[in-house]
């Protein structure tokens, strides 16, 4: 191992630069994965299987884990708080060879959600036993459920971030960014629930009729909206942080766009299209059908901005189970096609047509629309 005062020798004596010492220490640090080199090829990278030899320790790991938890609830029969801690320091445990000292990617991910999953498990337990919330048999006991209801939630949900946080702080694995931000906003979402409870019980919001539900359901719909509006932006910061795709930060923003971009196209699918949110039906008049094609345009130039199909590839597997269903519908009906058939050809053509000409389309596309200072902080456009 190459000290510090070393490598700060070598930059003293010319052998290397000041930004290859500042990657060698965030490679020792577990912040540049060994084969990041991979990145300027144009290809959204996604460092997930590190070769056959990953994938055979991943599935010694699953069965390794299945091995433990059947062991753990044979032994510790009906302590499942017991079993889910053991289990989280199982996956911990073996993450300091497979992670730490390999860097085995499949693995990891799996260690990860295993410790995640366990540590969940047994938070929620917790709180259950604190704060056990049972069936309500009557008004009265519904009501009473605003004071278990909060801080069960508060320590599931609270404690689940905590403990990914421990764990990603330790092992840096990508896809503990996107189980933080899921968990993130179903505490925002419990919060805003608790808050509307209260304004409720306090006077100063009116209590929902039935004849407004549809509008208070459509109101509510703002929530993951903005959840999916703070997730995206902080994974385009990042993205802005790693422009050439080489820090474990550009994985991190990777899950982050998989997670916000559902958040973000169903509110706005559903808002622009006038849909009904409690029965389910669409209203697919001319304005519903240009401001649909406009979702799906915006999406994908923001995709092809910000130079990632992950934000791309939900927002089209929505659109064309949903919208784009309406838009081919009527073609459908004259020409005797099945609607479903007209949905795999479009959804189809456009995954293969941007799959194959991706950096091209954004050299036709994003280039010419965007100026000089805004293109130099976005990622390049491969030649």
């Amino acid at each position: 191992m190459i000290s510090a005062r070393t490598l700060e020798s070598a930059v003293q004596a010319g052998i290397i630069s000041l930004d290859q010492r500042n990657r060698l220490q965030a490679l020792e640090h577990g912040a540049v994965e060994p084969d990041a080199g991979d990145a300027g090829s144009g290809d959204e990278n996604l460092r997930l299987v590190g070769g056959g030899n990953d994938l055979f320790v991943t599935v010694g790991i699953v069965l390794l884990t299945a091995g433990v938890y059947f062991v753990l609830a044979t032994m510790l029969a009906g302590q499942t708080i017991w079993m889910a801690g053991v289990l989280a320091i199982f996956a911990w445990v073996v993450a300091e060879f497979v992670t730490r000292q390999r860097r085995m990617k499949l693995s990891s991910t799996v260690l990860s959600l295993v410790f995640v999953g366990a540590a969940a498990i047994g938070v929620s337990l917790v709180a259950d036993r604190f704060y056990p919330i049972r069936q309500p048999e009557s008004l009265w006991q519904l009501l009473a459920l605003r004071q278990m209801v909060a801080p069960a939630g508060y320590i599931a949900f609270g404690g689940t971030i905590i403990a990914a946080l421990m764990y990603f702080w330790r092992f840096r694995v990508p896809i503990l960014a996107g189980v933080i931000a899921i968990a993130a906003t179903l505490l925002a979402f419990l919060q805003t629930a608790i808050l509307l409870y209260d304004g409720v019980a306090a006077g100063t919001v009116a209590a929902p009729a039935l004849e407004t539900m549809p509008e208070m359901m459509r109101a509510a719909l703002y929530m993951p909206l903005v959840c999916g509006l703070v997730v995206f932006a902080i994974a385009v910061a990042l993205d802005l942080h790693d422009r050439e795709r080489r820090t474990i930060w550009s994985d991190c923003a990777f899950w982050l766009h998989v997670v916000s971009a559902p958040m973000l196209v169903h509110p706005l699918f559903i808002m622009a299209t006038g849909q009904d949110v409690v029965l389910g039906t669409i209203e697919p008049d001319g304005n519903a059908t240009v401001m649909l094609a406009v979702l799906i345009l915006g999406f994908v130039y923001v995709a092809l901005a910000i130079d990632r199909r992950s934000l791309l590839v939900p927002t089209l597997a929505y659109f064309g189970s949903l919208g784009i269903y309406y838009l081919v519908n009527s073609a459908a009906n004259s020409t005797g096609i099945p609607p479903f058939a007209l949905i795999l050809l479009v959804v189809g053509a456009l995954i293969i047509s941007f799959g194959a000409g991706w950096q091209h389309i954004r050299r036709l596309i994003v280039r010419p629309t965007l100026p000089t200072s805004v293109l130099d902080r976005l990622p390049p456009i491969k030649a």
